[in-house]
């Protein structure tokens, strides 16, 4: 997978309009469906899925305002934001004073148009660049939104990539902003190409990847999955916020210390690199849901600059200018070295009392020389702490040996089953 196939997929997605339901999300559904091969599922408006209603299907077709010669001030073919998402239809006249009540602007950075939603509350309204805002003038304006607010579905997808065990990782990224490049699309794009490449290989673990409208879907999907999650699932990340050219933060998990926690934080560790950590307290996505009390999924976060820790966050500055195609291919590479991590962490035991008679393997030769002093060196010590207690990053920290030497060290082991999980 390269730099240049991800950010390519990512210019192909921007352009369309997302929201919770409707055709934006299916869409973009269906073109994930032609590259990994999800499952595409549906529950019906008003639906009740625990303390929440599935909301009604919105789709739009056209929206601006006319000023009295006939002029667009705004119109959403020059980007999706311009329009509160979830905005009933509107065909009115009216004056400026009554206009200004319905728009939404960004008076500190007044070059941008603000993103903003109703999806639980009938609404109407127009974002705009401030600057423009402070243009208007008094005069009739003629408001019109052509969209349709009706029952109808909610869409999202999910794919179960099985492993040699039932235990999976959760992978979940939520498609549902309209042009917001870092927040939501870098997690939808990441996850996808994730899953590519878990689909070529032989897995340990079983992975669920998830692609749903943020918050409803997250909830939708624990109502009808739970109980197999909760039986399952034994962490797992939210992918978000992943593109830009910040240095990455990580999201824990509420409990802390858990399994997904230790695999991230020796990540971030091991490379040397400047990291941020945020505690779950100030969680703001699908992590709320997958690890609320009763769920305790321990779902992490890997992202770049936090939501809500950049200027451009929810803003029409959330673009292709903002995420980078080395932003964004950063973020992919630190989830699979997470990812192999998580397959290969086991905690492994001996097979044999006092150390093994290395010659009988072909490890040591004749005269007392390894065959490789640095991994013979390497596998001495790493057996001293292979008990039935120490797993690839405990045994990695005792002899500040890296994982990738443990790795090749516990492969050789294995091979000559001189250990085993």
């Amino acid at each position: 997978m390269t730099s240049v196939e991800i950010f390519s997929t990512m210019k192909k997605l921007y352009p369309i309009n997302r929201s919770l339901t409707g055709d934006g999300i299916k869409y973009t559904l269906d073109y994930i469906q032609q590259e990994i091969p999800i499952n595409i599922h549906n529950i019906k408006s008003g639906t009740e899925v625990f303390d929440w209603k599935v909301p009604k299907e919105w789709n739009i077709k056209d929206a601006y305002i006319k000023n009295s010669k006939g002029i667009k001030i705004v119109d959403i073919k020059d980007h999706y934001l311009h329009v509160l998402n979830y905005s009933c239809s509107m065909n009115k006249k009216m004056d400026l004073e009554e206009l200004k009540k319905n728009i939404y602007t960004l008076p500190e950075y007044p070059d941008w148009i603000p993103y903003k939603t109703s999806y639980y509350k009938e609404n109407w309204g127009f974002c705009m660049k401030h600057k423009d805002f402070l243009e208007l003038e008094e005069d009739i304006y003629e408001v019109f939104i052509d969209s349709t607010l009706d029952d109808g579905l909610l869409h999202y997808g999910d794919l179960l990539i099985k492993g040699k065990i039932e235990k999976e990782i959760l992978i979940s990224s939520y498609c549902c902003h309209p042009q917001q490049c870092n927040d939501s699309l870098s997690g939808t794009v990441l996850a996808m190409y994730l899953a590519k490449y878990l689909l070529t290989k032989d897995n340990y673990y079983s992975y669920r990847f998830i692609f749903i409208p943020e918050t409803i879907g997250a909830i939708v999907y624990l109502h009808k999955n739970l109980d197999i999650m909760k039986k399952n699932t034994i962490g797992g990340y939210v992918i978000t916020c992943a593109g830009d050219d910040g240095d990455f933060t990580y999201l824990k998990t509420r409990k802390e210390n858990q399994f997904i926690d230790k695999i991230t934080l020796h990540i971030l560790d091991e490379l040397k690199i400047n990291y941020k950590i945020r505690d779950y307290n100030t969680c703001g996505s699908d992590e709320r849901q997958y690890n609320y009390p009763g769920v305790d999924l321990n779902i992490g976060s890997i992202m770049k600059t936090k939501y809500g820790e950049f200027n451009e966050y929810h803003t029409s500055a959330d673009n292709l200018e903002f995420v980078t195609e080395k932003g964004l291919f950063d973020s992919y590479e630190i989830y699979l070295k997470c990812i192999n991590l998580i397959e290969k962490n086991h905690i492994y035991k001996n097979t044999t009392i006092c150390e093994p008679f290395m010659s009988k393997y072909n490890l040591y030769n004749s005269i007392g020389a390894s065959k490789n002093k640095d991994i013979f060196s390497g596998i001495l010590t790493s057996m001293r702490f292979i008990d039935s207690t120490n797993d690839i990053i405990d045994i990695s920290k005792k002899t500040n040996l890296s994982t990738e030497n443990i790795y090749e060290i516990i492969e050789i082991l294995l091979d000559k089953k001189i250990i085993r999980i």
